[in-house]
Order: C-alpha cells, then structure tokens, then sequence
C-alpha cells in the first residue's frame, strides 16, 4: 500500500508539473519536491524520466479508450448491425474525454490540459507511445464512421476526425488563445457549456460539403448526411 501511495503521489505530481511547465521543462528535482519523495523512488517506480512521462499519459488515457470502446460495443449492439448515427459516434469518442476534462478534482482536467499541449508538438517518444494507444480505438472509430457516411471518402472521413482532434485538443490546452480573438475575457470554467458548444462545432463541420478539390473534384454524397 505504501508502495501504491508512493507511486500515485509522484504521478499525481508529475502530471500536474508536466502541465504548468511542460515535459521537457519540468525537471525530476521539481517532482521529487512536489511528491515529497527523493530521487530513488521516482527510480524504483519508473526508471528514467521518459518511462514516468508514459506512465502519466497511460494510467489516465488506457481508461480513457476502454471507456470509449465499451461505449461504442453498446451502441453498436443495439443497431444490431445497422451503421449508428454519426452523431453518436462523434458523442462518445469527445464526449468521453470532455467529461474526463470537467473532473476539476480527480485530476481529469488537468491530464486532458497536459494531452491537449501535448498533441501541437510531441517528443518522438510520446509520438510513437501515443500512436500505439490509439491504434486500436482510432480503426474502430473510422469503420464506424465510414460505414455510418457510405458517400464520403474515407479519407475525407479521416481529415474531417484530424480537424476534430485539433479542435479538441486545442480547446482543452487552455484558453490563454482566447484572449487573441476576443476583446473581452471569456469564460472556460463551465464545462458543460464547453461541452455543447465544441461538440456542435465539431458537428457542424462532419455535415459540411463535401471540398471541391483542384484537379479532382470531390463526388457529391449520395444523400444528404445525417449526423
């Protein structure tokens, strides 16, 4: 037990350090401090810096897809083989994470400020830890949506999650860009209001036209898309 406590107390500190400062800034001797621990248990637990960077990434973000997947295994039972509403898609792959964010005080929101940072330039190790956690979840996510939207190309599909994932991302960051667009402050601390006005955003932009591309015009859809 105190082995766990140990341990969760050096992640707790490492995650909201990497946060303030971030991963290359924050130093082992800041975590140490913050955790109340020395430098020999953060080797003992972890090894180096770069295992502790994963570990804070993968004890929040391995919850994070599981959910996202057991929440689509439902929706797609009960289609019973029909292809789900875009709309439900889109819901539980950001809505999961949105609600991860408003947890102010069992650290969500500060995990998903440090992954939103982390997405706009990653270290190559991240880079590739982040690419296999995602591998599974992002396949299964796409074939829904390619079978839920059979008239838009599937790289079209994989662009338009690209543009989502950096709308979230960048949302989640923090708001300090805000205050660039805005001449008044404005106001991130309802999470609820933050959660409705990014997934009609995102929703807006899965029903846009499909692009007219130089040299090769994208097809129209079939019919209309139903999101």
């Amino acid at each position: 037990m105190a082995d766990l406590d140990t341990r969760a107390r050096i992640l707790d500190a490492a995650e909201s350090l990497f946060t303030e400062h971030g991963l290359e800034a924050t130093t082992l001797r800041q975590i140490t401090g913050a955790a109340a621990v020395n430098l020999a248990a953060v080797n003992y637990h972890f090894g180096s810096k770069e295992e502790l960077i994963r570990e804070v990434f993968r004890r929040r973000l391995t919850w994070l897809n599981q959910r996202r997947l057991l929440e689509l295994d439902s929706l797609e039972k009960a289609a019973g083989g029909k292809p789900i509403k875009p709309s439900q898609i889109l819901e539980v792959f950001f809505g999961v994470a949105l609600k991860l964010a408003a947890d102010s005080k069992g650290g969500g929101r500060s995990f998903m400020r440090l992954l939103g940072q982390t997405y706009r330039k990653p270290p190559e190790f991240v880079r590739g830890f982040l690419a296999e956690e995602y591998t599974a979840v992002l396949g299964r996510f796409k074939a829904a949506l390619v079978k839920a939207l059979p008239g838009v190309p599937g790289e079209e599909i994989l662009w338009r999650f690209h543009f989502m994932m950096g709308a979230m991302s960048y949302a989640l960051s923090g708001t300090d860009a805000l205050h660039i667009v805005a001449e008044d402050a404005l106001d991130d601390s309802d999470a609820e209001a933050l959660y409705a006005r990014l997934m009609s955003f995102m929703l807006g932009g899965l029903r846009a036209p499909l692009p007219t591309l130089r040299g090769a015009p994208a097809k129209r859809p079939r019919s209309k898309v139903a999101a």
